[in-house]
């Protein structure tokens, strides 16, 4: 059975400056099987309802600004499974979560560039659930354990954000080795959270962890975490580090 993943998929930069981050995804995706298709929840599709991608061939969407010619020229051609898309949605609405088929959705960023760097042939069917962040990390537990039996089918479970995310307070001239100790700080709590299992305290964290609201002045990027611990097992760290000061590159898997 696959594991579900939490991913922390950085600057879109990261696609063509991997830094630690890229070797660190492609040895995660080279120590599983390969997957039949990875369903998605990226902080880049905010939604008031549950939407599911269903394009057989969704465009690669440049959902950004202020970056180079050549990230702009990147391309992330996986196909997407309309058949899959249905069976989400069917899982979604028995697990009292009524959800619909978005026939449009492109790749967001927050999809094709950490899977530009964990499978590059760009062969695998991917579909996009959205991220209804009105309702909190509970909404995100709920529809990651609807879906959490798509592991048993060969169908990896991935939830795309990042463990911190306040972009104003970034450092674009900071080194790997320079971070913020607000940021790290809320980055540990999270983790030993995580290691306790700690559910209540997770759905909290913006009273309880520290510099929560500092680290996340929206949750949108922290949202796809509940989505993977929802959707898995036990949790494991398979990556830790921080760029640009307080931006966390953390990657963990649950099961």
């Amino acid at each position: 059975m696959f594991p579900s993943l939490y991913i922390s998929h950085g600057s879109p930069m990261l696609a063509l400056e991997p830094g630690a981050s890229g070797p660190a995804l492609a040895r995660i995706a080279g120590e599983m099987p390969r997957p039949k298709a990875i369903v998605m929840v990226s902080a880049h599709w905010e939604s008031h309802e549950l939407l599911v991608s269903g394009h057989p061939q969704p465009e690669t969407w440049h959902d950004f600004g202020g970056f180079p010619k050549a990230l702009f020229e990147v391309q992330y051609p996986a196909p997407g499974d309309p058949q899959l898309a249905t069976e989400v949605v069917d899982l979604l609405k028995i697990a009292g979560l009524p959800a619909r088929i978005d026939a449009k959705r492109p790749f967001d960023h927050g999809v094709w560039v950490p899977l530009s760097l964990m499978y590059p042939q760009a062969d695998i069917p991917v579909v996009q659930v959205s991220l209804p962040t009105h309702g909190g990390p509970a909404l995100q537990t709920r529809v990651g354990q609807a879906l959490a039996i798509l592991r048993e089918q060969g169908v990896l479970l991935i939830g795309s954000g990042s463990i911190t995310h306040n972009l104003r307070e970034l450092d674009w001239h900071a080194g790997p080795e320079s971070v913020e100790p607000w940021a790290l700080e809320f980055r540990d709590w999270m983790i030993e959270t995580l290691e306790a299992n700690d559910e209540a305290a997770l759905h909290d964290y913006r009273r309880l962890a520290p510099n929560a609201v500092r680290n996340h002045p929206s949750d949108e990027h922290l949202l796809p975490l509940y989505f993977a611990r929802g959707a898995g097992g036990t949790f494991s760290v398979r990556h830790t580090g921080f760029t640009l000061g307080a931006l966390g590159m953390d990657i963990y898997s649950f099961g």
